[in-house]
């Protein structure tokens, strides 16, 4: 374990006080791929640093996917309520109605930047240098190298090594991994604006998604140390980001900023490759609405200004904008008031016994099929998730198979409480209907037709020269509509 060498004071008040935020956020990474979660295999001495020096949330939950998740996170309300139903398809399009909190930021004095991975809509007019984002480091899709039909997809024949990324507008051709790369420029850019207004630092990582391109070195960490190649190659990417973690943390107390930066760290959906390993004895994990499909961490890192400790409060993704905008002291209209649906979770940063009023949290993974009836997949894979109960209905359709769970005392989830709490179900479920009817004017992009070709090859091409191959045309193809989850690009091409 890596202690701190950092001088802890009491905590101080936090609304208001505008300090430099540094957002980080791993695509595929599950609550159990920590070794300060209890990982006997994996080290984050990194992010154990995080977790040590910060305050952690030890009952957040996030969305059972990616898109989903980043649109809750950036405007403080369910994803459905933002069009997102899906990762591809259109369906993942952050409506161009939603206020983000980069946008509440701006105004608020901040200057802003995103690195990385952004799966919020490929087409310019829903790019983030449209979203609230001054400074816009982006790969296309859902992962480096991605295509689906219709608008999500990435630059032609990127991989995870020297990729081709839009650079506010433009793309320009990195050299070395990925993750090395957008930390790499986030620091830069950092460094150029530090010292001036406050700024706020997205850096949201492709990392560590399948395909599970990973540097030799780092998957040679731990050949040998698990039973199969990909957790290797898994742990060896998680690796990677823990390194780059550090070396930032070590800039920003070079830079003499530590204590006035509040850093976080989250992980966006339930665990994917390290599952086998290590799932933190929880049931189920991404694409799930079990609490391993969307439990995640945390850690939020403010020297001098947090305490570290925990805090056991059912929290969530949509808690993140209203934190946020209370910390940075930006003033909300009533616009934004009617938009967020999440709670600040500033009394529980600065006092983890602050009253904390029970809730509900509804999950649903969505990803039925293109054009399908919403309805006929209303109880498929969702929950509602009260601070004692779990909801789930896993093979529901038209119709739920709810079972009900004390995860006060299952946190795994093997006892199914239903028969014997009969009013419990009642209540939950009543609550799951009424929410399942407020979205449904929300769900935007159900309907929506994708342009023919994807809007960062289109871009790629007239940059560089060039244009689609036969292959590119297949994968773009509008009738090639994948099922539930898959049909992604699984070759890569050199442009």
């Amino acid at each position: 374990m890596v202690m701190s060498c950092c001088n802890f004071a009491a905590s101080a008040p936090t609304s208001g006080k505008k300090p430099n935020i540094v957002f980080i956020l791993t695509d595929d990474q599950g609550y159990g791929d920590l070794s300060c979660h209890g990982n006997p295999i994996l080290k984050t001495p990194n992010l154990d640093r995080l977790h040590n020096e910060g305050v952690r949330f030890t009952d957040f939950h996030v969305s059972p996917t990616c898109s989903p998740t980043r649109s809750a996170l950036l405007t403080g309300r369910h994803e459905f309520k933002n069009g997102v139903t899906h990762t591809i398809l259109e369906r993942e399009r952050l409506t161009l109605k939603a206020t983000t909190i980069a946008q509440v930021l701006k105004r608020a004095g901040y200057t802003t930047g995103i690195f990385g991975k952004w799966h919020l809509g490929d087409e310019p007019d829903h790019w983030p240098d449209k979203r609230g984002f001054d400074e816009m480091f982006i790969h296309g899709a859902g992962g480096i190298g991605q295509t689906y039909p219709g608008s999500c997809g990435d630059a032609p024949g990127n991989t995870y090594f020297n990729p081709a990324i839009l650079h506010n507008g433009k793309f320009v051709n990195t050299q070395g991994y990925c993750t090395d790369v957008f930390f790499g420029q986030a620091v830069q850019w950092m460094e150029k604006v530090k010292g001036g207004q406050p700024f706020y630092a997205q850096i949201t990582l492709n990392a560590p998604h399948a395909p599970l391109q990973v540097r030799p070195e780092d998957e040679a960490r731990y050949a040998g140390k698990v039973g199969a190649a990909n957790v290797a190659k898994f742990f060896g990417m998680i690796a990677n980001i823990d390194d780059n973690v550090g070396r930032l943390l070590d800039k920003l107390r070079d830079w003499g900023i530590e204590r006035g930066t509040l850093v976080v760290f989250m992980n966006d959906n339930g665990g994917t490759g390290g599952v086998r390993v290590f799932n933190a004895g929880m049931r189920g994990a991404k694409n799930t609405a079990w609490l391993g499909g969307t439990r995640a961490a945390s850690f939020w890192r403010w020297p001098g200004t947090l305490t570290p400790r925990d805090v056991n409060a059912l929290a969530a993704h949509i808690d993140f904008f209203p934190t946020i905008a209370e910390i940075a002291g930006a003033k909300l209209g009533e616009d934004l008031k009617v938009q967020i649906e999440g709670r600040s979770l500033v009394p529980l940063l600065e006092n983890s016994d602050a009253p904390w009023p029970d809730r509900f949290l509804f999950t649903h993974q969505g990803r039925w099929p293109k054009d399908a009836n919403p309805n006929e997949f209303k109880f498929r894979m969702c929950s509602v998730r009260t601070p004692r109960w779990h909801l789930v209905s896993d093979t529901g359709g038209a119709q739920p198979n709810w079972q009900l769970f004390d995860v006060k005392t299952d946190y795994g989830e093997t006892r199914d409480a239903a028969a014997g709490h009969a009013d419990v179900v009642k209540e939950l479920s009543s609550a799951y209907d009424r929410w399942w009817d407020s979205v449904q004017l929300m769900l935007v992009n159900e309907k929506a037709i994708g342009p023919k070709l994807n809007p960062f090859k289109e871009l790629f091409w007239k940059q560089f020269g060039g244009g689609p191959s036969e292959e590119d045309l297949r994968e773009m193809d509008p009738k090639r509509i994948p099922e539930l989850g898959g049909g992604a690009t699984k070759k890569a091409r050199k442009p």
